[in-house]
């Protein structure tokens, strides 16, 4: 970068690649920066006494489009979080929504904080004062805008908020569904906690359930075939790697965390990793494994997917040239920059894009909210049934062949399913259809070249906006 060049920031990233989605829409002049623009923006600065200090905490609350009530999006506790993040956040949850067909606008939020550097006393009182800040200016609501947990933030911090709106609103019934990531005994959702790992898992099932979509990705064989690396091992990469790795049998050779990363060519054991960490708070000496102390040397390493699940803008110009995977499966917001993303394409490098490979937060998070506004678990009504319906079933299979089935078919078919088997199945549904969507669009809008898969999604999400705003009266 020359020392005159301004740097590309997120927000830029972002509404550079709406912007080469546009293009292929026919839009009246005005149009396209009324999609982009956010409909309002919060910023709130509030100080907390601890002791024999004061300290003021400033927080902002972006809402993008609210073509869809409640908007939906997740709460960051960072030292880097400021209004341009807030905004490019809350867009991408937008067109999130949008490509999985979840009936939300896009919201994003967070603190100027590192939640490292306080105890859990010091974090709830900054919590639920960021709340009432946020609520007595009608940013959360169960019918208005709903957070979520983000970097930074947990079930723990969701558990603050919600008591916290329950305490200024006793009257509103539906006050669990103002936040959800909820604990489950507080009417959070079974699965939500893995909800993103999982829906990683799903979209690259998806990815290569579509034999062309491996092939013209250069990648040969089945998931279970592939080499991994996942650069971040939080919440969202952890689970992606042990679900990769239990379920599909891919082999995890490369983690990387912000102190280092790991790398081993046989394939490193993702739980006993993430055991080690626990306890040692590091991968450094973890058995087995080459360690680098700069973790980002391993993203550059030669394999066939990589997921970066960390924060944006881990591939950027610099390392672009670099990257050696086949395919990026983007679980993180954000993680590769417009610039890096051209010099990928150019490379022939295939990428799944965030707003469709990371949405399975924002999917079991709609499950919740429906849940909590319903106050009724899913399958309370019918389980039993179908238990007595299959029970049916085995008898008249065993009546009529005279022959008495393996238990464990006997219990595939009795076996009623559990809310936790509906979430799982309603979250794959949700990541098969809109891989199948996109994909479709890539060959349909092409003219004879095929787009790359971040480009249909935007033209998927744009198109689901366009339509359901009134006041642009568009295509």
């Amino acid at each position: 970068m020359s020392e005159n060049e301004t740097p590309e920031t997120f927000l830029d990233s972002v509404s550079h690649m709406v912007d080469r989605a546009m293009h292929f829409l026919e839009l009246p002049e005005g149009a396209m920066d009324a999609i982009k623009a956010c409909d309002s923006v919060i910023q709130v600065s509030f100080p907390i006494r601890f002791r024999d200090r004061i300290e003021v905490f400033p927080g902002w609350r972006a809402v993008h489009s609210s073509h869809r009530l409640p908007v939906k999006g997740g709460l960051r506790f960072s030292p880097t979080m400021d209004q341009g993040h807030a905004e490019a956040l809350a867009a991408l949850m937008t067109y999130k929504c949008a490509i999985v067909d979840i009936p939300f606008g896009g919201s994003k939020g967070g603190l100027r904080i590192d939640p490292r550097k306080y105890d859990e006393w010091e974090m709830e009182r900054i919590t639920r004062r960021f709340a009432h800040e946020l609520i007595q200016r009608d940013y959360i609501s169960p019918a208005q805008n709903v957070p979520a947990p983000d970097v930074g933030t947990s079930q723990r911090e969701m558990a603050w908020i919600m008591e916290t709106y329950r305490e200024r609103h006793p009257e509103d019934v539906n006050h669990s569904a103002a936040v959800t990531g909820k604990p489950v005994d507080l009417g959070g959702m079974r699965g939500r906690l893995e909800a993103t790992g999982r829906g990683v898992q799903y979209a690259l099932q998806a990815f290569f359930r579509e034999g062309n979509a491996a092939r013209e990705a250069g990648l040969e064989g089945g998931l279970g075939d592939q080499r991994i690396i996942v650069q971040g091992f939080g919440n969202v990469g952890y689970h992606a790697a042990h679900f990769l790795q239990n379920d599909d049998h891919a082999k995890i050779v490369g983690v990387i965390k912000s102190d280092g990363g790991v790398y081993c060519e046989d394939g490193i054991d993702v739980d006993a990793l993430n055991d080690y960490v626990r306890r040692s708070g590091t991968m450094e000496g973890f058995a087995g494994v080459e360690f680098e102390r700069n973790g980002n040397r391993i993203m550059e390493r030669e394999c066939d997917i990589l997921i970066p699940a960390a924060l944006e803008g881990a591939i950027h110009r610099e390392n672009a040239p670099n990257i050696q995977a086949r395919l990026i499966a983007e679980a993180a917001n954000g993680p590769v920059t417009f610039e890096a993303d051209q010099i990928l394409q150019d490379r022939g490098i295939t990428i799944l894009p965030d707003v469709f490979v990371n949405a399975g937060g924002v999917v079991v998070s709609y499950f919740e909210w429906v849940r909590n506004l319903a106050h009724m678990r899913f399958g309370r009504l019918e389980r039993r049934y179908d238990q007595s319906q299959g029970q049916h079933l085995v008898t008249a299979i065993e009546m009529s062949t005279d022959h008495k089935l393996p238990d464990w078919i006997r219990e595939s078919i009795v076996r009623g399913a559990e809310e936790i088997d509906l979430v799982r199945s309603g979250l794959d549904d949700t990541m098969r259809e809109a891989f199948s969507e996109m994909y479709e669009t890539r060959e349909v809008e092409s003219n004879g070249a095929v787009l790359d898969y971040r480009t249909a999604a935007y033209l998927i999400a744009l198109r689901k906006i366009v339509r359901a705003r009134s006041d642009l009266s568009l295509i």
